[in-house]
């Protein structure tokens, strides 16, 4: 049976939501029926590069240092789909987007776009070129109900629009209370540990989150917390972190290609972002037995069912996670509900398997 040959376009292949998908989908699909080829752009973003390989993708990079020279690689896109004879071309993220609806005009192949984001989140130019651009393409997937909505309302397009969510690998995701995370970071093991996995962008409100941190520890000394990523508001979040003297009960790991270690020390996974699309992280942190206490922001109101898989609070109303969290530590027995039942939600709801068994019927649907 000859196999249908799909090439995935990203700006990056750092750890973000959208490229960790990436080789978390690639280790479930089924390899006797589909080849998968990745395409990125960004080089010194590349630490998911080395599991793509390790689950059987061919991975290149075709360098570009900013967004037009990334564009202008559609002539070198074109050839690797004839070369390696390519069926389908699968986007993320606008960017990415763009240029693959320039390779679908110029060699009919067939595109397919993932959108992460809501329409309304995006810088004016980005939003201007997506809505232009938008039906240069034959199918386009929404991360959550909300973000496909945003696309309807925003750009109306003349092309499918479905919802696809993100799933999480629950197998692999799963608490083994072996991490040494505590010892090294110094926190006590009797500890409450408050934790979230982010890029350092505006919409997380990293510095909201420090600030709901402080708070709690005004009533519970014992209460700690982890930040495990990277991003451009790295400097202003730390700073924030000094002011509050924060510096010896949160501790900021870094980067981290493996997150599981971390999770398994989290007792509450919460979330003060101001909008999301569906993040990966908290699927990941509830698989991993994490209670949820976040804003509803996007998708995340689709995830979480208020006091059923969590505790979710409206998105100008963050300050009140403290009350919410405070509650949570105060009832052991809560909480300890709280945690089964985040596993429970993304094994029955979000589970990848049904992620990416609903992806190869899309794929399989453009074969000749």
């Amino acid at each position: 049976m000859t196999k249908l040959r799909i090439l995935h376009i990203i700006k990056s292949l750092g750890r973000g939501g959208a490229e960790m998908l990436l080789p978390e989908t690639l280790k479930l699909h089924d390899k006797e029926k589909f080849e998968f080829h990745y395409i990125y752009f960004l080089p010194w973003k590349d630490q998911m590069v080395g599991a793509i390989e390790d689950a059987g993708g061919k991975v290149t990079c075709f360098e570009a240092k900013d967004n037009i020279n990334l564009l202008l690689q559609y002539k070198k896109i074109d050839s690797y789909c004839k070369e390696h004879k390519i069926d389908l071309v699968h986007c993320h993220l606008p960017w990415a987007g763009f240029v693959g609806r320039l390779v679908h005009k110029r060699t009919g192949i067939p595109v397919i776009y993932t959108e992460h984001n809501m329409q309304e989140r995006y810088h004016i130019a980005t939003k201007s070129i997506n809505k232009f651009s938008f039906n240069f393409q034959s199918l386009s997937l929404g991360v959550s109900q909300d973000v496909s909505n945003s696309i309807k309302k925003n750009i109306q397009p003349k092309i499918p629009v479905r919802t696809l969510l993100n799933g999480v690998n629950t197998e692999a995701f799963q608490r083994s209370e072996h991490s040494e995370i505590r010892l090294q970071l110094g926190i006590p093991e009797d500890a409450i540990v408050i934790g979230n996995v982010a890029v350092f962008r505006f919409q997380k409100r990293l510095v909201e989150w420090l600030q709901v941190i402080k708070k709690i520890r005004k009533r519970n000394l014992n209460v700690y917390g982890i930040i495990v990523g990277a991003g451009p508001l790295e400097e202003e979040i730390k700073k924030e972190w000094k002011a509050l003297e924060l510096e010896k009960f949160v501790f900021f790991p870094g980067l981290k290609t493996d997150v599981k270690p971390y999770f398994e020390v989290m007792d509450i996974f919460m979330m003060s972002s101001s909008f999301e699309g569906l993040p990966i992280a908290l699927l990941e942190a509830m698989s991993m037995e994490c209670a949820v206490v976040s804003t509803d922001a996007g998708g995340i109101k689709e995830v979480i069912r208020n006091k059923e898989d969590g505790l979710i609070v409206p998105v100008d109303k963050w300050q009140e996670l403290s009350g919410q969290v405070q509650g949570l530590i105060a009832e052991p027995g809560e909480l300890a509900r709280y945690k089964l039942a985040a596993r429970k939600r993304v094994i029955e709801a979000f589970s990848l398997k049904k992620m990416v068994e609903e992806l190869e019927e899309i794929y399989s649907s453009y074969s000749n």
